[in-house]
């Protein structure tokens, strides 16, 4: 990673071991700022508290022969929003985290984080930003206490004698306490992901940009940190998460956009991504529980449905669109004109023909809907 031009982490003293000691010129965008209660205006750096925690505009990163990693990004993350940052490996997605960080220059545009202009204000904004990009630097060689020891004496403000009681309720909030002591060496990809978190939460932030953090995690660990997301957007922290599992972030954002190719399909509250789903003539999916699931699919698909699938005693399909309306001097319509069957119509059939239904209901537009929508491609929800 190449290193930003400001403001730097100073690295271990000269008689530290340096055998897999990671780049001591690492960006501090996990850099803490004084111990106490946060305030409206607060903090280094404060301005402009009541605009936009993220804004870009017309944000580019073009590569040698002209390959655009970014195009032209216009975003916009609300404080106290939890953010998600949409989108498959590949799309431009840590291209942009990095921009705004203040770690690579864009080629053109202009980016603010905190109401401030990046990178030119970083010395500034990034002490108020926790951040977590492309898996944390360790200190292989030390535990996993001692790495958040020596980040946290990394910052001037930190006041020692308060450093461990900072460094366990961090420990402790990303359930590694009962691993302090072990050697960030022998940590799995879950464990150092969770520790490279703790040390972005050693102080209260006002920003907290996280770059697929639920990488390595296993199912239980996911939840806990949507748990912590949680509780954090609770205390008024913004979250910028970054992620290509739709499935896993849907559950926690307020917000989304949606990448793909380097370029934003769309940005908005979740709610109305979903609603502009069913504008474009998405219907959502119809869900039956039945214990005759093959039944169950050939009834609907003589009904219209498509993308039918099963998952155990679960059959999921989508409803066919409503047709579209005719021009005002088109005649009356007669019959049904190909409407798509009611719901209580596709459920009555079911049950005619000896289908035992159990469960019976429409889902919403998921983001994974969106993404299929939008771009006509699938998205690989699983990792």
């Amino acid at each position: 990673m190449p290193p930003p031009p400001a403001p730097r982490t100073p690295g271990p003293r000269s008689d530290a071991p340096r055998s897999d000691a990671p780049r001591t010129d690492a960006p501090r965008t996990d850099a803490p700022r004084p111990d106490g209660p946060r305030t409206e205006g607060s903090g280094p750096g404060h301005a402009s508290a009541g605009g936009p925690a993220i804004e870009t505009r017309g944000l580019t990163k073009a590569y040698r022969g002209g390959r655009l990693a970014v195009d032209g990004l216009d975003l916009v993350v609300p404080r106290g929003s939890v953010f998600g940052f949409l989108g498959p490996n590949g799309c431009g997605k840590t291209t942009t985290i990095r921009m705004l960080m203040g770690l690579i220059g864009a080629t053109a545009g202009s980016a603010r984080v905190l109401g401030a202009p990046m990178p030119s204000a970083g010395r500034r904004v990034l002490p108020r930003v926790g951040a977590l990009i492309e898996g944390p630097a360790l200190y292989g060689f030390l535990s996993g206490r001692d790495n958040l020891r020596r980040f946290d004496a990394a910052d001037p403000a930190a006041d020692p004698a308060t450093r461990s009681e900072r460094v366990g309720r961090a420990l402790e909030r990303v359930g590694l306490a009962a691993a302090a002591g072990k050697k960030a060496r022998a940590y799995s990809l879950g464990m150092k992901q969770r520790l490279g978190l703790a040390a972005a939460l050693l102080r209260p932030r006002d920003l907290l940009v996280l770059d697929e953090p639920t990488n390595g995690l296993d199912p239980q660990g996911m939840r806990e940190i949507r748990a912590l997301v949680r509780e954090l957007a609770a205390d008024g922290t913004t979250v910028f998460l970054s992620s290509h599992l739709l499935d896993e972030i849907e559950q926690i954002c307020t917000h989304a956009a949606v990448m793909t190719r380097g370029r934003l399909l769309t940005q908005g509250t979740v709610a109305d991504l979903t609603a502009t789903v069913l504008d474009a003539g998405g219907t959502g999916r119809l869900t039956v529980t039945t214990p005759d699931p093959a039944d169950a699919v050939r009834v609907l698909r003589a009904h219209g449905l498509t993308a039918l699938r099963t998952d155990g005693d679960r059959v999921t399909g989508e409803l066919p669109p409503p047709p579209a309306p005719p021009p005002p001097s088109a005649p009356p319509a007669t019959g049904d004109g190909g409407a798509p069957p009611e719901l209580a119509d596709l459920n009555a059939a079911l049950v005619r023909a000896g289908v035992r239904v159990r469960g019976f209901g429409t889902e919403r537009a998921s983001l994974e809907d969106i993404f299929v929508q939008l771009t006509g491609e699938g998205f690989d929800v699983a990792g």
